[in-house]
């Protein structure tokens, strides 16, 4: 009997699938076990394998082309086969469901309603008509071609030379009254009929549709920002001493060691210190996570990819960034895989590598908390009552209302400003 191959759920978030290539096309053998196609989904291109041995019979999805979850992907049984009954059955189903989801039609107005509404339309659409008459100088009330000026407005009109067909009117009906020659001038005609004609220009534009990865940015962000009540905390770090750690670990450390690495690290500690920032909403209850597992924000050609440094607070900085660098590589190539972006119980979003100083970042759902970061800016600083040349970092914590307050994000980042001012306390 013939088997149905459905779009899987490649991850928690998918919706929908795009099949990026066919590893098979129809009457190939497939074994168990064989990669069938490519399917792209909104974080990365996975190889999807055969569950089944047969033939392959028909192929639901051409390459290129998306579906959503549970579409016919394809069909594997006997060589020669008829499916045409299994299309038929999954054509009805999907007509049933199309219906059900379909609004009850609205009641149809009687005769006396219908010609209440004509009537109301008629006399909208004349109000329409008459409030849309542009009314100008030299437009008089009938549309007779007539200037509507008041005697005074002419007078001072014909003494300083003033056309009045040019001049714009303030009174009643667009009639030209004094106060509009006496403010008027011939700058109000436009620069450009004092200047080179405008040539004019063409307007273009492409449009692209949507991806997978964008159309899952948009949904999880939209439904952070407008059902989390978001709050922001911003604070100046000292890191004058994080910038001479990184460069004493850098000459001993087999892997380059990035200030982002060592946020990750200080943030880790930071949330051993500040379990209740290291927490999620569930609707009826707030998960408090024992361990911690951080999502670094990933910038690729079609949005962000968030893969998560697990037990970040038991890692170094060498082990941290070896981590980061190859999950940076993973997704230019889309080779992540549902297990390096699932779990993140905290975020960091860093952009102080773009020259940003400050910015604030959409919680990454289901973290009750993401850190913004901005870049080391060399300025000015007071020590010991002197100004001395300092390099200072801001950081902003956005964070979920209903699970931390105010007082909690601040002490949080009262530790982390702590440890990256003094690196070595970050592994003690």
């Amino acid at each position: 009997m013939a088997e149905v191959v459905k779009m899987p759920k490649l991850s928690d978030t998918i919706t929908d699938g795009v099949v990026a290539a066919w590893h098979k096309k129809v009457g190939d053998p497939v074994k168990r076990g064989e990669i069938l196609a490519e399917i792209e989904t909104d974080k990365a291109t996975m190889e999807f394998e055969s569950f089944y041995n047969g033939t392959l019979l028909y192929i639901g999805i051409e390459q290129g082309q998306g579906a959503p979850v549970d579409a016919i992907l394809a069909i594997i049984g006997k060589e020669g086969e008829d499916v045409s009954a299994i299309l038929a059955q999954a054509k009805s189903a999907e007509a049933l469901k199309k219906e059900e989801k379909k609004p009850e039609p609205k009641a149809e107005p009687k005769k006396e309603e219908k010609i209440a509404v004509a009537d109301s339309k008629k006399q909208d659409i004349k109000k329409e008509k008459q409030s849309a008459q542009p009314v100008t100088a030299d437009t008089g009330e009938n549309g007779d071609g007539r200037i509507k000026a008041s005697p005074l407005a002419k007078k001072l009109a014909a003494e300083k030379g003033i056309d009045l067909t040019n001049v714009s009117g303030t009174g009643d009906y667009g009639r030209v009254v004094k106060r509009d020659i006496e403010t008027w001038h011939p700058g109000k005609l436009g620069s450009l009929s004092f200047g080179t004609p405008f040539a004019g220009g063409k307007e273009s534009f492409t449009e692209e549709p949507v991806s997978q990865m964008r159309k899952t940015i948009a949904r999880r962000l939209a439904e952070s920002k407008f059902s989390a009540p978001h709050f922001y905390l911003t604070m100046e770090i000292d890191m004058d001493q994080a910038v001479k750690a990184r460069e004493a670990i850098n000459e001993i450390s087999p892997v380059k060691v990035s200030f982002n690495d060592m946020i990750i690290r200080a943030c880790a500690a930071a949330l051993r210190r500040h379990p209740k920032v290291n927490a999620s909403w569930l609707g009826d209850k707030i998960r408090y996570n024992k361990h911690i597992h951080i999502g670094v924000a990933i910038a690729v050609e079609e949005g962000l990819l968030v893969p998560v440094v697990r037990f970040a607070d038991q890692k170094s900085f060498p082990q941290i960034a070896t981590e980061v660098k190859e999950f940076a590589q993973k997704a230019k190539e889309k080779k992540l895989q549902p297990a390096d972006w699932e779990g993140n119980t905290f975020t960091i979003s860093n952009l102080g590598m773009f020259g940003i100083e400050e910015f604030t970042a959409i919680i990454n759902p289901p973290d009750a908390c993401i850190l913004a970061v901005g870049g080391i800016k060399d300025i000015p600083v007071i020590r010991d009552g002197r100004i001395v040349p300092g390099k200072v970092m801001k950081v902003t914590l956005s964070c979920d209302h209903r699970v931390v307050d105010g007082v909690t994000g601040a002490a949080f980042l009262q530790t982390l400003k702590m440890l990256l001012s003094n690196p070595v306390t970050i592994l003690m």
